[in-house]
């Protein structure tokens, strides 16, 4: 018996052998070329804001100064505020909206819910200049001055899709069920939400919140297009920085701005990834 096992499993090792013989070589030489010029720049950005020389590109000693003056700079810490004030903003009205519309879309099926789920998933795929510019259109054709509030409607629409996927995949692994055994219990739908599904949800919710915080904190372009004057955001800031020349100083905010976005990602991934528990 185990030697005729053993004959059946032979041609089976022999296949997956030989597709791993076959497959692409110089992959891995490949990937590390990749991944070395997608992150090398960011990497040698960090290195290059503790430079001690005012020159970006000459390095001549280590110091954590710049950190220290751009932190001091009254309209980097204006920017900064701006920034967080829109972040904070659009991260609050997109996620309740994106809650709202994926509990919407979970609850039954309807006709025309595959293009809703398109028309909701298109901002992702859209060029960003294009919703930028069109967005500005918008705006101009109403007859609202640009300026926060603008930025904070514009950063919300944006931010939708990237809070609504998180809640969608938590709602899509719920347990149907669940809401069955609640009406069981004699919940009507107002307490089953509150004591059964928003708390599964909320680590979806959650997910959903930072990444739309840090889409909005991180956007240029569409920021550029329809914010008005008093309303430079941080990133906006940059850009008029490096406009006169990179120096240490944009490194710093820019390494700041890049462990904020790492932490945000990073949290949000661990949330999404969690599993459900009751």
């Amino acid at each position: 018996m185990a030697e005729a096992t053993a004959a059946r499993a032979a041609p089976a090792r022999r296949r997956r052998k030989g597709f791993q013989t076959r497959r692409f070589p110089g992959l891995a030489t490949f990937s590390a070329i990749f991944f070395g010029y997608l992150y090398l720049p960011i990497v040698i950005l960090v290195a290059l804001s503790f430079n001690a020389n005012r020159t970006a590109t000459i390095w001549t000693g280590f110091t954590t100064g710049w950190y220290g003056r751009a932190l001091a700079n009254g309209d980097m810490l204006q920017a900064a505020g701006n920034s967080l004030t829109i972040a904070v903003s659009a991260m609050v009205l997109s996620t309740v909206l994106a809650t709202l519309g994926a509990l919407g879309m979970s609850r039954r099926r309807f006709r025309g819910r595959t293009g809703v789920t398109a028309l909701l998933s298109l901002p992702l795929i859209v060029p960003e200049i294009v919703t930028a510019v069109a967005t500005l259109l918008f705006f101009v054709a109403l007859g609202l001055q640009l300026g926060l509030a603008t930025v904070i409607l514009a950063h919300t629409v944006f931010c939708i899709p990237f809070a609504y996927l998180p809640i969608r995949a938590r709602l899509e692994d719920m347990d149907p069920a669940l809401r069955e055994a609640a009406a069981d219990l004699y919940a009507n739908e107002w307490k089953s939400f509150l004591r059964v599904i928003l708390p599964l949800l909320l680590p979806g919710i959650l997910s959903g919140a930072m990444l739309a915080f840090i889409i909005s904190l991180d956007d240029f372009v569409i920021t550029f297009f329809t914010a008005g004057a008093g309303s430079t955001t941080l990133p906006v800031y940059i850009f008029s920085l490096i406009r006169m020349g990179v120096t240490p100083e944009v490194n710093a905010i820019s390494a700041l701005m890049l462990l904020i976005s790492i932490t945000f990602v990073s949290l949000s991934f661990v949330l999404a990834s969690g599993k459900h528990r009751i």
